[in-house]
């Protein structure tokens, strides 16, 4: 676990690899990621109010086979507290307005060394900017898939020199992953999705990790998937992952940049001269594995670089399941790649509405699928009005569809979720939202628009190219 004790006077970060280890006492124990506490505990717990007396020690802790050791060592904290319930519901609006610095600081001053910083090797090195201008003492781990992008591990070697912190790094269960590739490759995720192979390399080692806390502090912002996190809290009891204690509300969850639009992340980032990952220098904005995230065009959803095959309301890993409403966990849980109500619809209002555009119902869509003659060629949108990549093209597509008024193409649209999906996977290409058709006069198989460029004079340039 990365641990960097820094002084609020001197604002010196101390890593664990400064202190002496020559005159260390082979029983020494010290707390741990995805480890159960050695210490002995004389005192009840309290988390409500945790102030921990952090003390170096000159120790080298035994190796474990079960666990990773610790790169900084301290001491266990000294707790001789009342227990409190804490109200975190009625803390998360309390703070609702903070600045992530000041929620960062009650996180850290509440759990002391219970609690640590996830590090996805992206924008999300603000929070350990945020720890280190506080100077609190601050712990820093990170999940290794095995899959990162050779960028992000330099990123990771050049966060912890510029901070003077080592991480600790949680790896997958190496029988796990060897079971999953030989039964099912190493690209099966573009075929069934990517749940099973984000469980094993992922949520169970991050399950292990947080075994060993009391919290732990994330870099989600509401801003940052469509559907999944447009509710998160700035604190929160964890309803997925358990904590140190066990059980249901055995675990906090922070995330102090959860009201921060990314434009003013980066803002901060480039004020403090902070390091950040090349790849974004390349295009990409949300980064994960090499082979499920891309760069993102101009204009488009951040999110849309990460699994891209697969639908808007898909767009977790399971990291942060519990942002997803009761239907859509059951999609991540291997229901399927999309997401629909439990009756087969969503409630979301209709969208793409104008008179130029004609609705197609699943009767039309399937004659205007058989035609082999049509007396015109046909635009096509396969669409579900919960998603936000479609809701984000609807303006442009609906300049297009009054432009082409009268042009003899006809602009259609046709929503595709919820019973009409499978139809729509079976027999019209579709892959992800929004899937576009090209029909052409004299052929009976549609044409997909394979750009996720979706302005109006790049759908221009695709129709004028084939009628």
């Amino acid at each position: 676990m990365a641990f960097a004790v820094t002084s609020s006077s001197s604002s010196t970060a101390i890593s664990g690899s400064s202190f002496p280890r020559s005159s260390a006492s082979p029983d020494l124990k010290v707390p741990q990621i995805g480890a159960v506490r050695l210490a002995d505990r004389h005192a009840t717990v309290s988390l409500s109010r945790r102030r921990c007396a952090v003390k170096p020690v000159n120790a080298e802790p035994k190796r474990n086979d079960s666990i990773v050791p610790l790169a900084a060592t301290i001491a266990a904290p000294k707790i001789s507290e009342k227990v409190e319930v804490e109200d975190f519901e009625q803390l998360a609006k309390e703070l609702d307005n903070a600045s992530p610095l000041e929620i960062m600081d009650k996180a850290l001053e509440k759990f002391g060394n219970d609690i640590a910083i996830a590090f996805s090797g992206a924008e999300d090195v603000a929070l350990i900017e945020y720890a280190k201008l506080i100077g609190r003492p601050f712990r820093v781990f990170s999940l290794d898939t095995g899959r990162l992008n050779p960028e992000t591990y330099r990123f990771f070697n050049e966060v912890e020199k510029h901070y003077g912190i080592r991480m600790e790094y949680m790896f997958p269960d190496a029988v796990e992953v060897q079971a999953l590739v030989r039964s099912k490759g190493l690209f099966s995720f573009y075929e069934d999705g990517h749940q099973e192979c984000c469980r094993v390399r992922k949520v169970r080692p991050l399950r292990r990790a947080l075994k060993g806390l009391r919290a732990w502090i994330t870099g989600q912002r509401k801003d940052q998937s469509p559907g999944t996190r447009s509710e998160v809290p700035v604190v929160q009891v964890d309803p997925v992952f358990e904590g140190l204690d066990g059980g249901i509300g055995s675990l906090v969850k922070w995330n102090p940049v959860a009201n921060v639009d990314g434009k003013d992340i980066w803002n901060f980032l480039r004020a403090m001269n902070v390091p950040v990952n090349t790849l974004h220098s390349q295009g990409y904005v949300s980064i994960g594995c090499e082979p499920c995230t891309r760069p993102v065009l101009p204009g488009q959803h951040e999110r849309e670089g990460r699994w891209w095959w697969e639908d808007a309301k898909a767009k977790e890993c399971g990291l942060h399941k519990g942002n997803l409403k009761q239907d859509s966990a059951a999609q991540l849980n291997g229901s399927g790649n999309g997401a629909s109500h439990a009756n087969g619809t969503a409630t979301q209002s209709d969208i793409f509405n104008s008179q130029s555009l004609v609705t197609l119902s699943r009767t039309g869509i399937e004659n205007l699928a058989r035609l082999e003659n049509r007396k015109e060629p046909w635009l096509v949108v396969l669409y579900a009005p919960w998603c936000r990549f479609c809701q984000a093209m609807e303006e442009s597509y609906v300049e297009l569809a009054e432009k082409l008024a009268g042009s003899g193409v006809k602009v259609a649209k046709f929503r595709a979720d919820g019973e009409q999906k499978e139809y729509a996977k079976t027999e019209l290409q579709l892959g992800s939202f929004p899937t576009i058709l090209f029909f052409p006069k004299h052929s009976s198989k549609p044409i997909k628009y394979a750009s996720e460029k979706r302005d109006v004079d790049s759908l221009m340039a695709f129709i004028n190219a084939l009628r």
